[in-house]
């Protein structure tokens, strides 16, 4: 049996070491060991595993120093506590601190394989027999459960022509979800075109994707085919597309509609075979209520939707997108940098990320040009995060950001009565509790004991 998941086992017994090792390595596993928690801090400061299995207790640093110290530097990284039958209590609080779970001396052989195999596949583990091809989303770095689980549902979708929604707040990787989309397809040889709504002038919008004749306008030069005709038999990707102007939504409807465009000036229809992946940071089907966006429009782009989660809800990414941009910028600038000390990749992993991974990318930017010493160190990334932090915020996160402080205030000085509450805001109480569902917020956790 083959497996590519690599575990650490840390005890003080050798002998138990051993068995460990014995049993993990007949069921394929690749098998390392450290003698002490600090031997074993050492080796992961080289390369992480996909699972520690440490005793609770050792001499020096116990179990549990280990995993806070790990659960600092590699958030997302699962770790099984050894503990004797007397320890049992104090294991159990472990796993309500974030311990994945416990195993009792002498453990049962069929129970540490099955604890095994459940901590290695939320590591994202490729098991036997799955596809191991994962070059179509090489360019998405997570360890996040939520990710994994919108990549796996976006494979499925990708084999199919059906048009993709994405939504999520600006800097979460829309577009890189749509290339994954396109390179999973059948159609990932041919173009993948990404046109930014928002970015083109409303007037020059419809000539740039729907192209135009020479002639047919002042400054048309020349015929031009518009990217719409450019991405035949590949993707397009509107990206905004929630920006978009409601006279050219109803064209883009015509042309998913009857697969055809109509360039600017002609009166030729010109058969198009394209796939059409949209992404928006707006709330559509408010838009939608608002009359600035088509309803028709919506749910023929609308087949399949993912949402993609802002940076601060996956801080299990944080650590590894970080180390990856690192390599990355130090080798663009020539550095040669070991990496963050544990108070500074702390500071990242605890920061709000209001530019979600973007915003990661530019404060790791920063701090590698800044960078003196072999480390990243905390003051490094404290100054590119005030650098950061400094800039106004956009219109619709500032609005967020107020709305939810503002309800959370309203909860607190009701006790989380939303009757209350929303006689305050001079909102009623449906309306209100949509208000709170938007922001996550739960009455219960302001209720008065």
């Amino acid at each position: 049996m083959s497996n590519e998941s690599r575990i650490l086992i840390v005890d003080d017994d050798i002998d138990l070491i051993r068995l460990l090792t014995f049993r993990l390595q007949g069921a394929g596993y690749r098998v390392e060991s450290a003698d002490s928690a600090e031997r074993a801090l050492a080796k992961l400061s080289v390369s992480v595993p996909h699972l520690v299995i440490t005793d609770l207790r050792m001499g020096g640093m116990d179990g549990m120093a280990l995993f806070q110290n790990i659960r600092k530097t590699h958030p997302a990284l699962p770790v099984i506590i050894l503990t004797a039958h007397g320890n049992i209590p104090d294991a159990v609080a472990a796993t309500q601190r974030g311990v994945f779970g416990y195993l009792t001396k002498p453990f049962d052989s069929k129970e540490l394989l099955s604890q095994v195999e459940k901590a290695v596949s939320v590591s994202g583990i490729v098991r036997d027999g799955e596809d191991t091809d994962q070059s179509w989303r090489e360019e998405i770095i997570t360890r996040s459960p939520m990710i994994e689980s919108i990549l796996a549902k976006a494979k499925l979708v990708a084999a199919s022509d059906a048009s993709v929604l994405i939504t999520g707040d600006s800097g979460t990787g829309k577009e890189m979800l749509a290339r994954a989309i396109h390179s999973a397809s059948p159609r990932a040889k041919n173009p993948f075109i990404a046109v930014n709504c928002s970015a083109i002038p409303e007037q020059l919008l419809e000539s740039e994707l729907f192209g135009h004749m020479k002639g047919s306008f002042t400054g048309a030069a020349r015929d031009y085919k518009g990217l719409v005709q450019a991405a035949d038999t590949g993707t397009i990707f509107l990206d905004e597309i929630g920006d978009m102007a409601m006279p050219l939504q109803v064209k883009l409807l015509r042309v998913l509609q009857e697969k055809e465009i109509r360039p600017v000036g002609s009166t030729r229809s010109i058969p198009v075979n394209i796939r059409v992946v949209s992404a928006t940071h707006r709330d559509l089907e408010e838009a939608i209520h608002t009359a600035t966006f088509r309803e028709d429009l919506y749910y023929r782009l609308n087949v399949v939707s993912f949402h993609l989660p802002p940076l601060a809800e996956r801080r299990e990414d944080i650590p590894v997108l970080a180390t990856y941009f690192l390599n990355q910028i130090s080798a663009k600038y020539g550095k040669s940098l070991n990496g963050f000390s544990a108070e500074a990749i702390e500071m990242l992993v605890k920061y709000p990320w209001p530019g979600n991974v973007r915003e990661l990318y530019n404060v790791i930017e920063q701090s590698v040009a800044l960078s003196t010493t072999p480390i990243i160190t905390p003051t490094l990334v404290e100054s590119a995060q005030r650098g950061r932090t400094a800039e106004l915020a956009s219109f619709e996160s500032a609005r967020s950001e107020f709305e939810r402080e503002y309800l959370a205030k309203l909860l607190k000085i009701t006790g989380g009565n939303v009757t209350q509450a929303a006689k305050l805001a001079k909102r009623n109480r449906t309306e209100f509790y949509k208000l709170l569902q938007r922001h996550h917020l739960n009455p219960k956790m302001f209720k008065t004991p």
